[in-house]
């Protein structure tokens, strides 16, 4: 997603980036749709709409796809990962327990907190939550996600003139977004 130009190519990575990410999380995915945030708002500003919509369909197709291969791998996965139990106390009941009352917010944070999404569908698709239930707040919860990361990248563009440095401080801005749970998570901790 280099260059000034924004376009079809862009879409295409953006989207190819994401999925992946989602399915496999090593890429910086928010940083993605932040970068092509500011590519879009450079050329014309009502693409900034395409890259939210195509950044949470994207993300959308990749949360399905490892919610599907989680529930397929069912009972074995189950038996492989030794923190998941049936009972309600345990870690994976509570967590299940936060999904089915509050579904969006939970899928959302998860996404945003890095490798916080992957123990949420391993719950989820373990556990037996409902498919039906999943799709639909899913959906929301990545648009939601394309929606900050795309924010981060306008409003860096917004501040800073030149594109070049505005792309660089949208990727700081989403690293530093994803890590800011993960350090309040352990400024908590008793010690």
């Amino acid at each position: 997603m280099s260059g000034d130009h924004f376009g079809l190519a862009t879409l295409l990575v953006l989207f190819g980036v994401v999925a992946f990410g989602a399915v496999v999380p090593v890429l910086p995915t928010g940083a993605a749709v932040s970068s092509a945030a500011v590519l879009a708002r450079s050329d014309h500003a009502w693409e900034v709409l395409l890259v939210v919509a195509v950044g949470a369909l994207a993300a959308y197709v990749g949360d399905l796809v490892t919610y599907a291969a989680l529930r397929g791998a069912g009972e074995p996965l189950a038996r492989r990962v030794g923190w998941l139990h049936d009972d309600e106390q345990s870690r994976p009941g509570r967590l299940r327990e936060r999904l089915e009352r509050t579904e969006i917010r939970t899928l959302l944070v998860s996404r945003l907190v890095p490798g916080g999404r992957v123990p949420v569908l391993l719950v989820a698709a373990l556990t037996g939550y409902p498919w039906y239930r999943y799709v639909g707040a899913a959906a929301i919860a990545a648009s939601l996600w394309a929606v900050v990361y795309a924010a981060i990248g306008v409003v860096g563009e917004r501040i800073f003139d030149d594109q070049q440095t505005a792309l660089v401080v949208a990727i700081a801005g989403a690293l530093l977004l994803s890590l800011v749970p993960q350090v309040l998570r352990r400024l908590r901790r008793p010690r």
